[in-house]
């Protein structure tokens, strides 16, 4: 009895240990979560944490993804999380992905957090090449990719080689040509320069705009055999049901929208298929597992739901969604184009101070030029000062030396008559120290005019000086005034100053009628320019196409490729199949 007691007493402290929550890893197409979640939690409980995490409303488009067997699997809303076949070893993982596809990702994917998800989730499917893209428009997408990641394109800080870490481009496509990533990176980076002005979101949404148009986006593949045993490939998809070659996922052999089809159901590994129209017989398909078709099921259920939604009025929900997207919209082109004009008022003013320090510069150049001049100016002056002092000595001297010559000779004048011969002598010394007399006279008056010369030079000289001194006036008041508006261009503020921070805080977010009716004439713009560039894109498509077919090596072309070139259009290889009847297209199927 005691025993008994103390077993049951045992089992209750055992099960009051047993932890009442368990840890749950995320791991979304940029980050990993993790999450305490209780026993009793539902998908749908975990789910929900997770897009409050992320802040995504558009919920709809998305799952919880685990793997069981090698076989994908999603996580049941209504069903408790460890109640599904998950490995039960902390933490339990799971992977949030996009489950479900728009038809048209511009007017379906509302905000940038569903359009970022969708982005990263598409680009990583081309580049593990689960989804085919062709050679030229891969280089087109990862023009996109970088215009999201880096910005407009600045040759200064994108230089050669900064692409050389990026894996931009599908294997498949960088084997398939003789080129070099050098080559690579040439061509990406001309389409990269183009986008300038986009912003991530819209580079995102342009990348995927692009993708949707490929034959496998979207798409899901399972292995099916028809009621005659032929192995086909089932495709389930946001437009409907479409059956395959196994060898050939890119166009289908024949579809069916959602529009005819009026329910689907499976028994074990067999698929039932109940077309709209009740007098067409039912047509059925097997698959490998039973697993396969409850995930055939689940894809098929939420592709029909959401095909309907989009050809009714869109909840209230939605409506606010994109009355707000619409805001926010208007709300970034308004902040956009006051940053555009803040850039520009900017550059203007640093155009302008470089200007005014060059102007500044010159000046500088100029005075220290007319410094020079004036120094030089005051050494001749003062050179020329002293010669002319030095000549009016000499021209002293010399003017004594002839009076002393006119005295010696009416001295020798009054000593002449003593005798005839001192006489003769006395002429002949006379008239020699009257020729030097005259010299001398000529010598003076040379000297006279010469320093009169220098004092005009002199003058002149000084003269010289007073203008180099009037003009270095000058010129020093011009560099007070460009020094001056120099430090008044240098003061305007820079775009994160806080005086442009005030316009930021003033931006008005309630906008009115003439606010959407001008955002309505834009939009309509927008698509007319759509239509313009789509045209321009072909062209640029088919040019660089034929650029890089001499390099291709056709020895390396997969099945895949060559399959491309002879595919149509997806759009129109689906409207083509679907022009026959439901019946016709039942028929075929069985029959293939």
């Amino acid at each position: 009895m005691a025993g008994a007691i103390a077993s049951r007493m045992s089992f209750s402290s055992l099960k009051r240990k047993q932890p009442k929550t368990f840890i749950v890893r995320i791991i979304t197409m940029d980050a990993e979560m993790e999450f305490n979640c209780e026993v009793k939690w539902k998908g749908k409980d975990l789910f929900d944490l997770v897009c409050r995490t992320l802040g995504l409303r558009e919920t709809w488009f998305f799952g919880l993804q685990y793997t069981i067997k090698d076989t994908i699997a999603w996580l049941k809303m209504d069903k408790k999380v460890l109640d599904h076949d998950v490995p039960k070893e902390e933490p339990v993982t799971f992977h949030f992905l996009a489950k479900f596809y728009p038809e048209n990702v511009e007017e379906e994917l509302v905000q940038e957090i569903t359009q970022h998800l969708f982005f990263l989730q598409v680009k990583k499917q081309i580049l593990d090449e689960k989804i085919y893209c062709p050679p030229e428009a891969s280089v087109l997408l990862a023009s996109y990719a970088v215009q999201a990641k880096y910005g407009d394109y600045d040759a200064s800080v994108h230089k050669r080689g900064f692409l050389a870490e990026e894996e931009l481009l599908p294997k498949r496509v960088i084997n398939l040509y003789q080129m070099t990533p050098e080559m690579w990176e040439e061509r990406i980076t001309a389409w990269y320069a183009e986008h300038r002005g986009r912003t991530r979101d819209e580079a995102e949404m342009e990348y995927l705009k692009i993708a949707q148009d490929t034959e496998m986006y979207g798409v899901n593949y399972f292995l099916i055999r028809n009621k005659k045993g032929t192995e086909l490939l089932l495709g389930v998809d946001a437009l409907g049901l479409h059956i395959y070659d196994p060898e050939n996922r890119l166009t289908p052999k024949t579809s069916f929208p959602w529009n005819e089809i009026r329910n689907i159901s499976y028994s074990d590994k067999e698929f039932t298929i109940k077309p709209l129209d009740k007098k067409i017989d039912v047509f059925k398909f097997n698959s490998s597992k039973l697993r396969v078709n409850k995930l055939i099921l689940q894809l098929c259920i939420g592709n029909h739901d959401l095909f309907m939604r989009r050809r009714k009025s869109d909840s209230l929900e939605v409506q606010q969604m994109k009355a707000q997207a619409r805001e926010e919209k208007a709300r970034k082109q308004m902040e956009r184009q006051r940053l555009a004009r803040e850039k520009q008022m900017r550059e203007e003013a640093e155009r302008t101070r470089d200007e005014l320090e060059r102007r500044l510069l010159q000046l500088k150049e100029e005075a220290q030029m007319a410094n020079d001049a004036l120094m030089r100016s005051e050494e001749t002056a003062d050179l020329l000062a002293e010669k002319a002092q030095i000549t009016e000595e000499e021209a002293k001297l010399l003017a004594q030396k002839a009076a002393d010559a006119e005295q010696e000779m009416q001295r020798i004048k009054a000593t002449a008559i003593r005798s005839e011969e001192e006489k003769r002598l006395m002429e002949q010394k006379v008239l020699e120290t009257e020729m030097l007399a005259l010299k001398m006279a000529e010598e003076s008056e040379r000297r006279a005019k010469e320093a009169e010369q220098l004092k005009q030079d002199l003058q002149e000289a000084r003269e010289s000086e007073r203008r180099a001194k009037q003009k270095l006036l000058e010129i020093t008041s011009k560099t007070t005034y460009t020094q001056a508006a120099a430090t008044t261009s240098s003061s305007v503020p820079p775009v994160d100053l806080p005086s442009f921070s005030m316009l930021s805080d003033s931006l008005p977010y309630d906008f009115k009628d003439t606010d959407m009716k001008r955002l309505s004439m834009e939009i309509e713009k927008e698509k007319v320019e759509y239509m313009e560039k789509s045209r321009h894109l072909q062209e640029q498509l088919n040019e660089l196409k034929t650029e890089i077919e001499s390099l291709k090596l056709k020895e390396r072309e997969t099945a895949m490729d060559i399959m491309h070139e002879n595919a149509g259009s997806k759009q129109n290889t689906i409207k083509k199949l679907t022009l026959q009847s439901t019946q016709c297209r039942v028929a075929f199927f069985e029959e293939l």
